[in-house]
């Protein structure tokens, strides 16, 4: 059994994006196997942006009460998910300030002699990033800047190496049997905790 954190990134509280449909069959697959499933919206998170160094700097001390417990769920979690939909070529802002409160310094980055030292390792992750572009587009035109921003200098940073992407595109355009596919896959890498 694998305790599995997800972080649903879509910022419309409103669950009948693709997103959502994605995540549940994820976690149909997940929960069949046995595993351990946590789900965060942070559409339906309210927290404030952290505005300066300052901020950044407090800490544990300055997690706000209601993310405490999402904070707990990320220590204990062995496999963490982000979903999102590409929106002006990168994440959602609402999951950017949302992970900046999460991965606040004594969670998940602590810091020697000036230099970042991640908390978070022996855990793995899985990227799922949904978009209107053809996935292929995204990757060779415009090199998956996003994925590779999400990737490198955010959870490698916090010490996650161990990191599986899935870029799903032209999701104006899927028509129902390719939609299934989809579900198909998620819910099969559910299963095995991908």
């Amino acid at each position: 059994m694998t305790n599995i954190l997800i972080i649903q990134g879509h910022p419309d509280p409103q669950e009948t994006h693709l997103c959502h449909a994605l995540i549940t069959s994820y976690m149909e697959g997940a929960e069949k196997a046995g595993h351990s499933v946590k789900l965060f919206n942070t559409a339906t998170i309210d927290f404030p942006l952290l505005r300066s160094k300052k901020d950044w700097e407090n800490g544990e001390e300055g997690t706000p009460e209601n993310l405490k417990d999402i904070q707990e769920a990320l220590k204990e979690a062995e496999h963490l998910v982000i979903i999102y939909p590409l929106w002006l070529g990168t994440m959602p802002a609402l999951l950017k300030g949302f992970l900046e409160q999460l991965f606040r310094p004594g969670i998940a980055v602590s810091y020697k002699n000036g230099y970042p030292q991640g908390l978070l390792k022996n855990k793995s992750a899985h990227i799922i990033i949904t978009m209107g572009m053809p996935g292929l587009i995204y990757r060779f035109f415009f090199f998956s800047h996003s994925l590779r921003n999400l990737k490198r200098n955010i959870l490698n940073l916090v010490g996650i190496k161990k990191i599986k992407c899935t870029l799903i595109g032209s999701v104006e355009n899927a028509d129902k049997n390719k939609q299934s596919n989809w579900f198909e896959k998620m819910k099969k890498r559910g299963q095995q905790a991908a």
